[in-house]
C-alpha cells in the first residue's frame, strides 16, 4: 500500500497532540476519581489573566488607602508591599508544589485529602473546603464593597453637598456583585474576559501611572515617600498600628489559589497553574510598588486624604493630582472598570470552589451545585448560589461602616488556613513520600512551607486586633464572629450529616480505578479513530 501522502499536516500534528494532551489530562483526572465535566477553554495566559485580575495588586493597593493610610501612611504601604510580596512569593512556591502534583480544581481541599493520614483525611479536607469558599465569599464581597465605594464617591466628587449615606455604597456594592454575576454565566467567553480584564488592567496602570505624577503641581521628597509614618488609628504602639494597617497591603496580594481552581480547564494543568501562580506575583509585586510610589510622590495633602469626604482617599489623591473633577472621575473610573475585572474572577474562582468542593458532597443540597449546565458550559448553580451569599453579606455594611476591613481580614486569613491546612498535612507525610510534578523547589519548598505557616499563625492572631481605638460597637473588628460563625457551621454540619455523606478516600480510591479504566479503554479507542480517519484521507 502507498503511504506517500499519508502524512499529517502540521495542522493536523498540532490538532492531535493537543488531543493527546487532553486525554492525557482527561485520563489523570479520572485516576483522582472524577469525570472532566469541565471543558479546558482556557489557555496558560487566560489562567494568569483570571488570576492576576483576581490578585490585581496595584487595584488592591487603592482600595487599601481606605484604612491603611491611617495606619502608617506611606512607609506602611511602601515597606508592606516588600514584606508582602516576599511572603506571597513563599505562599506561591507552596501552592504551585502541590497544584503541579496534584492538578485538581478542588484545590487545597482536594490535597488536604491526598496527604493526610486516613484517620484523618475527611474531616480535614472538609474543613479546608468549607474554609476556602468562605474565604471566596468574603473576597467577593469586599471587592464589590471597594467598587461600588469607588462609584459612590465619584457622584459624591461630582456634587459636593451630597452626604454619603451607607445605602447608597449598599446599592453599588449590589450593581456590581449583579453585573459579575452575568458575565459569568456562559463558560466559552470567560478566557476572552479574562483576557479583556487584564489587558484593562495593565493600561489603567500605565495611564494613571503616566498621568498623575505629570499632572501633579507639586511633588513630595523622598523623606515623605520612604520615611513618613503616619498613625491615627489611637494605638499609641507604632508597631501594632503598623500591623492594623498591613492587612489591607495584605489584602491586595490575597487570593493566590485561585488558578488551582481552573486546574480542569487547562491542559497540562501541572506546568501551567504553577506559572499562573508565580506570574501572578511577580507582575503584582512590579505594578503594586511602582503604583504607590508614583501615587505617594504626587500627593501634596495628606490630610485631604484622611477627611475626604468621598470616603475614597484615591479619588481625592487624583483630584490633587489633576486638579479636575472630570480627571479625576475618569482616572477612578479606571479603577473601577479594573475592579470590575477583579470581580467576575472572583465569581469565577468563587463558583468553581462552590462546585468542586460539592463532587464530594461537601455541601448541603451538592447535588445542584455540583451540576455543570452543557449549554453554558459553568456550574450556573454553584455560581448563583454563590452569588447569592454575597448579596446577603452586603447587608452587613449597612450596621457598620468597618465591616469592609472586617471582610478584608476574613478573607485573607480564611484562605491562610486553608493553604496551611494541606502544607501541615504535606509536612506530616514526608515533602519526599510523594511524586513530585514538574514544579518541585527541594529546600525552598520546604523554607515557603515553614513561612506559610508562621504567617498564617501570625495573621490569625494579630489581625483579629481592632484598627483603631478606642474601642466602640461602629469601629470594632467582627473577624472573630465572622471566625465562629464558619467553624460553628463546619462543627455542627460536620456531626449533623456531612460526616455520613462527603465522599470518603477509599469511595473516591475505588471509583478512580473504575474511572481511569473507562478512561484509558476510551483513550485508546479515539486514537485508533483518529489513526482510521487520518489513512482514510
Amino acid at each position: 500500500m502507498d503511504t506517500v501522502g499519508l502524512q499529517p499536516t502540521p495542522d493536523e500534528a498540532a490538532d492531535t497532540a493537543d488531543m493527546k494532551s487532553l486525554d492525557s489530562d482527561a485520563q489523570r483526572l479520572a485516576e483522582m476519581g472524577y469525570t472532566q465535566d469541565m471543558k479546558r477553554n482556557f489557555s496558560v495566559w487566560s489562567v494568569l489573566a483570571v488570576g492576576f485580575s483576581l490578585t490585581n495588586s496595584w487595584f488592591g493597593i487603592s482600595a487599601a488607602l481606605v484604612t491603611g493610610i491611617n495606619s502608617g501612611g506611606p512607609v506602611l504601604i511602601v515597606y508592606g508591599i516588600i514584606l508582602i510580596a516576599l511572603i506571597s512569593t513563599c505562599v506561591g512556591i507552596s501552592l504551585s508544589e502541590l497544584a503541579s502534583a496534584f492538578p485538581n480544581s478542588g484545590g487545597q481541599y482536594f490535597w488536604a485529602n491526598e496527604l493526610a493520614p486516613k484517620k484523618y483525611a475527611n474531616f480535614a479536607s472538609y474543613l479546608t473546603g468549607v474554609i476556602s469558599w468562605a474565604g471566596s465569599i468574603f473576597t467577593s464581597a469586599s471587592v464589590a464593597l471597594a467598587v461600588g465605594s469607588a462609584g459612590v464617591g465619584c457622584i459624591q466628587l461630582a456634587h459636593p453637598d451630597l452626604v454619603i449615606q451607607p445605602w447608597m455604597v449598599f446599592v453599588g456594592y449590589q450593581v456590581v456583585n449583579t453585573a459579575a454575576y452575568f458575565f459569568n454565566c456562559y463558560g466559552k467567553i470567560l478566557p476572552r474576559i479574562a483576557t479583556v480584564s487584564i489587558y484593562t488592567s495593565l493600561i489603567s496602570f500605565f495611564v494613571i501611572l503616566v498621568t498623575v505624577p505629570a499632572k501633579a503641581p507639586t511633588h513630595q521628597n523622598a523623606k515623605f515617600v520612604f520615611a513618613n509614618f503616619v498613625n491615627n488609628t489611637g494605638w499609641s504602639q507604632n508597631g501594632i498600628a503598623f500591623i492594623v494597617g498591613l492587612i489591607n497591603t495584605n489584602w491586595a496580594f490575597a487570593c493566590l489559589d485561585c488558578a488551582t481552581h481552573l486546574a480542569e480547564e487547562v491542559a497540562k494543568p501541572e506546568k501551567m497553574i504553577p506559572i499562573a501562580i508565580m506570574g501572578t506575583v511577580g507582575i503584582g509585586f512590579v505594578t503594586a510598588f511602582c503604583y504607590s510610589i508614583s501615587m505617594f510622590f504626587s500627593m501634596n495633602n495628606l490630610d485631604a486624604l484622611f477627611n475626604t469626604k468621598t470616603g475614597v482617599p484615591i479619588l481625592e489623591l487624583f483630584y490633587q493630582a489633576v486638579g479636575s473633577k472630570a480627571g479625576a472621575i475618569m482616572l477612578e473610573v479606571l479603577i473601577m472598570a479594573t475592579g470590575l475585572g477583579c470581580q467576575i474572577a472572583c465569581h469565577t474562582w468563587q463558583a468553581r470552589l462552590c462546585w468542586s468542593f460539592a463532587r464530594d458532597r461537601g455541601l448541603p443540597g451538592s447535588r445542584y451545585w455540583a451540576h455543570v449546565d452543557e449549554r453554558l458550559e459553568v456550574p450556573v448553580y454553584a455560581h448563583t448560589m454563590s452569588c447569592i451569599w454575597v448579596a446577603i453579606l452586603g447587608t452587613l455594611y449597612l450596621g457598620s461602616y468597618t465591616a469592609f476591613n472586617s471582610m478584608v481580614t476574613a478573607c485573607i486569613v480564611l484562605l491562610y488556613i486553608s493553604y496551611a491546612i494541606p502544607v501541615v498535612c504535606l509536612l506530616i507525610k514526608g515533602r519526599n513520600n510523594i511524586v513530585h510534578g514538574p514544579f518541585w523547589m527541594g529546600p525552598l519548598g520546604l523554607f515557603s512551607n515553614c513561612v506559610l505557616l508562621l504567617w498564617t499563625a501570625f495573621t490569625i492572631v494579630m489581625y483579629s486586633f481592632p484598627p483603631v481605638k478606642p474601642v466602640h460597637p461602629g469601629n470594632m473588628n467582627y473577624v472573630s464572629a465572622v471566625y465562629a460563625v464558619v467553624f460553628s457551621f463546619i462543627i455542627i454540619y460536620w456531626f449533623v450529616r456531612g460526616k455520613r455523606t462527603f465522599r470518603t478516600v477509599d469511595e473516591r480510591h475505588t471509583e478512580a480505578e473504575d474511572l481511569g479504566l473507562t478512561a484509558t479503554m476510551s483513550h485508546v479507542s479515539r486514537h485508533s479513530q483518529q489513526e482510521k480517519d487520518r489513512v482514510v484521507r
